[in-house]
């Protein structure tokens, strides 16, 4: 069995054929092969024949097939000042592709078409509903009036 070190989204995998895992968004839709041509290292599961590169692997590509474009769980993250009463939070989806390793090599696999394109006999076209807004009036508030304050008067001694 082969394997490989493959670099994307600036991080490094270590790959075998078959191997399904998530990695940082990359451009595609489920269904289509992606090749990897950053391979930094080639060789079997044994250590019998390895191949490095300098810094990558000439002529050698790794093919994927995308499975899943998704998100993550979001991630909370807080920002507090103690004794301030300042605090922040944000949330984050990051995006990720999950991918399926099948071939490590030369030319690999002959790139497949999406399957997930159907004829658009299949289903009948979807009705659009025009939603009305409605608007709600706003009742005018009278002005409130305000009192005048009633100044004290001092005497002086």
């Amino acid at each position: 069995m082969k394997i490989a070190v493959i670099k994307t989204g600036g991080k490094q995998y270590l790959v075998t054929e078959g191997m399904q895992f998530k990695i940082e968004k990359i451009k595609g839709e489920k269904g289509e092969m992606v090749a990897f041509d950053k391979v930094l290292m080639v060789g079997d599961d044994k250590g019998k024949e390895m191949e490095l590169g300098q810094p990558v692997v000439a002529g050698v590509k790794v093919h994927a097939e995308i499975l899943l474009q998704a998100h993550e769980r979001t991630v909370r993250v807080v920002k507090y000042k103690a004794k301030t009463r300042q605090h922040k939070v944000y949330g984050n989806r990051q995006q990720y592709t999950k991918i399926k390793i099948m071939a490590i090599g030369g030319d690999g696999v002959a790139k497949k078409a999406p399957t997930s394109a159907k004829a658009p006999a299949d289903k009948p076209a979807k009705k659009t509903e025009e939603k009305t807004e409605t608007v709600k009036k706003t009742e005018t508030k009278k002005p409130v009036l305000k009192k005048e304050a009633v100044k004290k008067t001092t005497t002086k001694k």
